[in-house]
């Protein structure tokens, strides 16, 4: 038992000083005026009428740098489109778009995606999400961040807001596996495609570098669309970042458990559920998460060398403390890491094994046998 806890005390550790170094370097990105760009605001949505005018409102309010706001309407068959077109009507900078019918091979945020490119007008392009809500000085902030960096694509996580159990027990992995296993120092200092992250929810990228790669046209079938764009990019030479996105965006992905589920089910198998990664993933997740509290409460009941399980508890718990006070995340997601972690292997673990398909936004995704 002792020899068990003390891998499990070296599997804590490691996200522990990984993340405590990743939160020490990363700082919020300063806006400044830049008159010089134009940023393209850019939104796919489908049957997104609960969310778009919301998502909207916050995009209108952007300060610091010309912009406009284009929507690309992919097959709603809600007031998406009309709730759009009373925006474009109260303000010129907001444009809507139709998508074409999907084409095959291709992914429908993805099409969505590169129609709103072709659309666009701007020096950089802005991709949020229709649940995202921007700060108003959060353009300015990132275009200000790729200017001061010479990166050509920069990202964040906006501040995730869960309200109900089954948004803590998915939501909290995407800031875990960014700040606990991914070096964003070495991130940084190297166009290393593997070492290339991003979120879909908020993503600026150089609209004259993103055509000239290929744009979502060259990762059409790729359902992790912005981490392939990111890598897509530093395959070609150029430099990516990542940003705390706390202070610019929040988001509620999803309203349940249902929706989370099929919605990281469906992008999983192009992240850690894979043959060769996910049993590694699964031994440092779990015995670095999951273990420790588990042998803690073993040496506990049976009087045994408590120490080494202890402190791994102390480290798993106080690096999901740190991401989540950085973050702005619910102090629930705390208490619930263990349960937070072993969910988000299962569901890795169904994406690999179960069904070979997921639906979502009424298309069907394969959940394996991705690249």
């Amino acid at each position: 038992m002792i020899a068990l806890a003390i891998v499990a005390l070296a599997l804590a550790a490691l996200p522990a000083a990984l993340g405590l170094a990743n939160l020490l370097i990363l700082r919020a990105p300063r806006p400044r005026p830049v008159p010089d760009a134009l940023v393209s605001i850019l939104i796919p949505a489908r049957n997104e009428a609960p969310n778009i005018g919301g998502a909207l409102d916050a995009a209108r309010a952007t300060e610091g740098v010309p912009f406009e706001i284009v929507v690309m309407d992919d097959g709603s068959t809600d007031d998406t489109a009309a709730i759009v077109r009373r925006h474009a009507v109260e303000d010129a900078r907001v444009r809507l778009e139709t998508a074409p019918p999907l084409p095959l091979g291709w992914a429908g945020k993805n099409h969505a995606c590169q129609r709103l490119a072709e659309a666009a007008r701007g020096t950089h392009l802005l991709f949020i999400d229709a649940d995202v809500r921007l700060q108003s000085h959060a353009a300015a902030a990132l275009v200000s961040h790729m200017q001061e960096t010479g990166t050509v694509l920069v990202s964040g996580v906006p501040r995730q807001l869960m309200r109900s159990l089954g948004e803590l027990l998915t939501v909290p992995m995407i800031n875990l596996l960014l700040l606990g296993y991914l070096p964003l120092g070495r991130m940084r200092a190297t166009t290393q495609p593997s070492l290339g992250a991003a979120c879909g929810q908020l993503v600026l990228v150089d609209s004259q570098t993103y055509r000239a790669a290929g744009g979502h046209a060259a990762i059409r079938a790729c359902l992790h669309d912005a981490l392939r764009l990111a890598r897509l990019l530093r395959e070609q030479g150029y430099r990516t970042d990542l940003v705390p996105g706390t202070g610019l965006a929040s988001c509620q992905m999803y309203p349940g458990f249902e929706e989370a589920w099929a919605g990281f089910l469906k992008n999983a198998t192009e992240g850690m559920a894979r043959p060769l990664a996910l049993p590694v993933w699964t031994v440092l997740l779990a015995g670095g998460h999951i273990l420790p509290p588990v042998l803690l409460v073993v040496a506990l009941l049976v009087a045994g060398p408590i120490w080494p399980a202890a402190l791994a508890t102390l480290l798993s718990f106080g690096i999901r403390t740190a991401i989540t006070l950085r973050s702005g995340e619910s102090l629930w997601t705390i208490p619930l890491h263990p349960a937070t972690v072993a969910t988000g292997l299962a569901l890795q673990w169904t994406a690999l094994l179960g069904t070979p398909q997921a639906s979502w936004k009424g298309r069907l995704y394969a959940t394996r046998g991705a690249a």
